[in-house]
């Protein structure tokens, strides 16, 4: 039987009050101090406690019941027990644009010092707190993901705003958002961040894209990493989102790591999942995006990305395989020569038809298009 997660106080509430049974229930991440009077006086046993506040009575009481009480190991700056995603007001609500210093005091610069400290590294509590906190922001991820189609696209860092390929990838991700994808990348600066970028302009006007990236370009990479933020928060202030004719903002999905803490998330993400273990977050990143990966340039972390999603492919380890698409042909055939051997390993495999490399950002959104069309005609007709 599967067990009922609540995460808020008025879905405890609301349990309450329909007289239902606290067996098999998980409380994640809340204060329940106010709630003693109600919950001292039922039967606790097999419910499961995540981080939560409890009445010294209600403790007792759980305790006496046989419920499992997970309280945090030690003090730490994150919650090991949040029940949703980061925003990027969470992550970066204490920066000052005009301030700099401030930059200091944002929730993601003190995790990231966190996770630098001697100290921590070497502390079986302090690593137990950061995977509780990688297993709560799945099980957030997984409730954010429900019901979207979503395509990912992968490629390096170095990435400058005022590249053309930057553009490139933003007025993909842009056409895709528009057309009802879920976009996501890695979540930082580069080829990730032009992703969220061109998301976040969904439903605006090539001319509104040439206009926000003016202003970028007075910062192109991360290496002033406060004045990198502080031009994506003009652009986000200047150009808000606009719904489309459905009367909905495109949202997007960022997915870093602290592992790579000096990279900043990009705030054009409207969610973001990060984790502390690369290792998760890379196998998780590739996972969900069932409807297609695009691979712009990138080096090291890129190519890893490649074979991480054509063994996903090639072993349909989630049901069925989806494109891999490479754009830039010299780049993937020549200067890193991937498509040639992916497209060898992938002879004989379904994947194989799925592989695709152009230099043309319209014949990425047609391919993606194409397959999430076929998909869905599939699933109509009980195909899977």
């Amino acid at each position: 039987m599967p067990s009922i997660e609540i995460e808020t106080v008025e879905a405890l509430e609301a349990h309450l009050a329909q007289g239902l049974p606290m067996g098999n229930v998980v409380v994640q991440g809340l204060d329940l101090t106010d709630l003693a009077s109600s919950l001292d006086g039922l039967d606790l046993g097999g419910t499961v406690f995540l981080g939560t506040e409890l009445a010294q009575s209600t403790y007792e009481r759980a305790c006496a019941d046989g419920a499992v009480i997970f309280r945090p190991p030690l003090e730490t700056p994150f919650s090991p027990y949040r029940s949703t995603l980061y925003t990027p007001e969470e992550l970066f609500g204490a920066f000052d644009p005009d301030e700099p210093a401030t930059f200091a005091a944002t929730l993601d610069e003190r995790v990231y010092r966190y996770t630098r400290d001697p100290a921590v590294r070497s502390d079986i509590l302090h690593s137990l707190a950061c995977r509780l906190h990688d297993h709560a922001i799945t099980d957030a991820l997984e409730e954010e993901i429900a019901g979207h189609d979503i395509v990912a696209i992968m490629g390096g860092h170095a990435l400058e705003r005022i590249s053309s390929e930057y553009r490139d990838v933003a007025l993909i991700a842009k056409q895709l958002a528009e057309s009802g994808f879920l976009m996501t990348s890695g979540g930082g600066p580069g080829a990730m961040e032009a992703t969220h970028f061109g998301a976040w302009m969904a439903h605006r006007t090539d001319a509104d894209v040439d206009a926000a990236m003016s202003v970028l370009a007075s910062c192109p990479g991360y290496s002033s990493r406060e004045r990198w933020l502080a031009t994506a928060l003009e652009v986000k202030e200047t150009f808000p989102q606009l719904p489309g004719p459905d009367g909905a903002t495109a949202d997007s999905l960022g997915v870093p790591t602290w592992l790579y803490g000096h990279e900043p998330p990009t705030v054009f993400a409207t969610a973001i999942a990060k984790y502390f273990a690369n290792s998760v977050r890379e196998e998780g990143l590739l996972a969900i995006a069932k409807s297609g990966v695009v691979y712009s340039p990138g080096s090291a972390g890129t190519i890893q990305e490649v074979f991480q999603d054509a063994a996903q492919n090639h072993y349909r380890s989630f049901g069925h395989p989806s494109p891999m698409i490479f754009y830039g042909v010299d780049y993937w055939r020549t200067q890193k020569p991937v498509y040639p051997l992916l497209t060898q390993l992938a002879a004989g495999h379904d994947y194989g038809a799925l592989i695709h490399i152009t230099d043309e950002p319209a014949e990425v959104v047609e391919r993606l298009l194409d397959f999430a069309a076929t998909r869905r005609a599939d699933s109509s007709q009980g195909r899977g």
